[in-house]
C-alpha cells in the first residue's frame, strides 16, 4: 500500500462532512430515537461494504486483465476527484434541516439504509476514484479490500458517533452555515488534492 497515513488523514476528513447520509441518520435519530439511528448508521454501513466489495472486485479484474486499464482507471479516478473538490469549493451552501420522518420498523430502517446507499451511483464512482491510487498494481487486490475494509469501517463507526450524539453537536453542524462552508471548502481541497496525487504518481 502507498501514503497509507494520507489515505487515513483523507478518509478521515470525508467521513466528518455532512452529507446526505448523515442528515438521513439525525433525522432518524432525532424522530424515532438513537437506536433507529444506529440502526440506520449500519444499513448505510452495509451499503458501503458492498459498493468497496464491488469496487475491489472490479478493479482487481482490470488489473489482472490489463495494466493499461488500470492506468485508465486511476487517471480517470484524478479527474473525478478534482472535478468533485472543484464542485465542493464552488458550491453554495443552504442552511439544512433535519425533516421529520415517518416512524418504522428497524428491520425497515436498517433496508432502507442500504438502498439509500447501494442506489446511489456516486458513491460506487467515489470508490472506484478513491481507492486505486494507494495501491500498486502488482498488489492491487489485497490492497484494495484491505483499504476498503478500512474505510468502510471507520465510516460506519462515524456514522454510530453521529447517531449516537445527533442530538447536539451533529444537528449543531448541519444547522450552522460557517461550519459547513468550512467543512465543505476542506472536503473539496482534499478531493482536488488526491486527485493531482493520482495524476501525478507513477504508476
Amino acid at each position: 500500500m502507498e501514503n497509507y497515513w494520507l489515505f487515513l488523514t483523507a478518509s478521515f476528513l470525508l467521513w466528518v462532512t455532512p452529507g446526505q447520509d448523515t442528515i438521513y441518520i439525525i433525522a432518524r435519530s432525532v424522530g424515532q430515537g438513537r437506536l433507529a439511528g444506529i440502526v440506520s448508521a449500519l444499513g448505510i454501513g452495509t451499503g458501503g461494504l458492498i459498493h468497496a466489495a464491488l469496487a475491489t472486485a472490479g478493479i482487481s479484474i482490470i488489473v489482472l486483465t490489463s495494466p493499461i486499464l488500470f492506468l485508465v482507471v486511476k487517471i480517470t479516478g484524478g479527474l473525478y476527484l478534482i472535478y468533485l473538490g472543484v464542485t465542493a469549493l464552488l458550491s453554495k451552501r443552504e442552511k439544512n434541516e433535519v425533516w421529520r420522518i415517518e416512524h418504522a420498523k428497524l428491520s425497515k430502517i436498517y433496508s432502507q439504509g442500504v438502498i439509500t446507499n447501494v442506489l446511489n451511483p456516486k458513491v460506487a464512482l467515489f470508490f472506484i476514484a478513491f481507492l486505486p491510487q494507494f495501491v500498486s498494481s502488482s498488489e492491487a487486490s489485497i490492497g484494495l479490500i484491505i483499504l476498503g475494509g478500512i474505510f468502510v469501517v471507520g465510516g460506519t463507526a462515524w456514522c454510530l458517533i453521529v447517531a449516537f450524539f445527533s442530538s447536539s453537536f451533529s444537528s449543531m453542524i448541519l444547522k450552522n452555515n460557517i461550519i459547513q462552508g468550512w467543512l465543505g471548502r476542506l472536503c473539496g481541497a482534499v478531493y482536488i488534492g488526491l486527485g493531482i496525487n493520482v495524476l501525478r504518481a507513477r504508476i
